[in-house]
Parts: C-alpha cells; sequence; structure tokens
C-alpha cells in the first residue's frame, strides 16, 4: 500500500469522525477553537491508536493467514465502507440544543465509537505489510485536521455535509478494498 492509498485510507476512516465533528460544532453557540482543538485530539488520537491495536494484533496471525489476506482486507473495508453508506442514508441524528460544555465521557465514547473500524484496518495494514508509525500518523493526523474543521464547518453550516461525508469515506474504502483484492489476484 502506497502512500496515496493509506492517504485515502486515513481520509475514509475520518470520515465517521468527521460527521460527529459536524454535530459537535453545532451544539457551539460560537466556535470555541480551544474545544475544537480537544474534540480534534480525541478523535485524531483514537483513530491512530486503534489501527496500532489492529497491527499488533494482525502481526500475531499474520503466518496463519497470508494466502488469504487479501479476502481479509477486501471483505472488511467493504463492510466498513457499506456500513458508512448505511449510516448516510439514515440521516442526521445530531441534537440542535447549544451546550458549550465538553462532555468528556461522551467524546471518548463517540472516539471509540468511531474508531472500531480503524482497528480493523490495523489488521489489514498488518496483513500488507505497511510500516504501522507512519500509519498511524498520517491517520490521526489526518482525523485531527478533518474534525478540526468539521467542528468548525458544524458550527458554521450544520450538518448539511454529514451525509455527504459519510458516503463519500464509505465509497472509497470499499474501492481501496476492490483494488487491494484485485492486485493481489494479479488483475490488476
Amino acid at each position: 500500500m502506497g502512500q496515496a492509498e493509506l492517504f485515502m485510507v486515513a481520509i475514509g476512516l475520518s470520515m465517521d469522525a468527521f460527521a460527529v465533528s459536524l454535530c459537535q460544532g453545532l451544539k457551539m453557540k460560537k466556535l470555541n477553537y480551544n474545544h475544537a482543538v480537544i474534540i480534534a485530539a480525541f478523535f485524531g488520537g483514537f483513530q491512530a491508536a486503534m489501527p496500532l491495536l489492529g497491527w499488533l494484533l494482525g502481526r500475531q496471525f499474520e503466518h496463519y493467514i497470508t494466502s488469504f489476506d487479501h479476502w481479509i482486507a477486501f471483505i472488511l473495508l467493504a463492510f466498513i465502507g457499506g456500513n458508512m453508506l448505511v449510516e448516510a442514508l439514515r440521516g442526521c441524528d445530531c441534537s440542535s440544543a447549544y451546550n458549550d460544555q465538553l462532555d468528556i465521557k461522551e467524546l471518548i465514547m463517540l472516539a471509540v465509537a468511531t474508531s472500531i473500524d480503524a482497528l480493523a484496518i490495523g489488521i489489514t495494514l498488518a496483513f500488507l505489510q505497511v510500516l504501522i508509525l507512519p500509519a498511524i500518523t498520517m491517520i490521526g493526523a489526518t482525523t485531527f485536521s478533518l474534525v478540526f474543521v468539521g467542528v468548525a464547518l458544524g458550527n458554521r453550516f450544520g450538518v448539511k455535509y454529514k451525509s455527504k461525508a459519510e458516503m463519500a469515506g464509505g465509497l472509497v474504502l470499499i474501492i481501496i478494498g476492490v483494488k487491494i483484492l484485485l492486485e493481489h489476484l494479479n488483475i490488476l
């Protein structure tokens, strides 16, 4: 997996967190940059930590499944991407009530919920022999950046882009999964 593909995976993984960050920004009467940085750090940190955990798990089982790892990568990416598409089609569930206080427990739950798919991606990265430190740095930094922008956009425009972001992220992950499968089957 090259840098461009890894960046696309990072963007795809970030879309759930971006969508949730739109809701976080929507809840603010006025954009609080300190809160935006804290929210971005929570989501970026969890999006970086989960693939590391998945990668560590994947490395433990790598020698057992190298003959069909490309199928696993395809299935995981297609499943995650498909779930993101379904969520986008269901619509927005953001609360429109203003709340200028950060709820750390809520942030942790949201960060974990939006980074579970990153755990599966970490397993995939182990199978594909991807160097994990540059990968998690890119994933975490991309998520941090997009979440910060998402909080600002949510505060300014509301949830207008939430479903579009989730749909785009889901499609990106599915396309990358198909590409990995086709490359390993020597079709591409």
